[in-house]
């Protein structure tokens, strides 16, 4: 198993339109469970930030193996949401990947 964790810095925006990406980034993210193979679980966390925070939200994702994740950032689907609800609002992006 694989965890693929992400966190993102949002571009400055007015707060009630980084509410609006967060919602959007979340609801595609977490659509993509059943329709990218090997991709077990997805989590975004967008609420209950505390202000010692440098990030705007995280992605929690599991996947099957290292394979399902390559397979993961090529697949269509997700290559759309990342390129229609992700990348276009994003600053800054970390990325933790590991094997448990």
């Amino acid at each position: 198993m694989v965890k693929h964790i992400i966190l993102w810095t949002l571009k400055e925006m007015p707060e009630d339109e980084k509410a609006k990406v967060k919602a959007e980034i979340k609801t595609g993210l977490e659509a993509l469970v059943g329709k990218v193979p090997g991709l077990v679980d997805v989590k975004v966390n967008i609420d209950g930030r505390l202000a010692s925070s440098n990030a705007d939200l995280m992605l929690d994702s599991t996947l099957e193996s290292a394979e399902a994740l390559a397979g993961y950032a090529k697949h269509p689907e997700h290559v759309k949401v990342a390129d229609e609800k992700v990348r276009p609002f994003t600053a800054a992006r970390t990325c933790l990947d590991y094997e448990f």
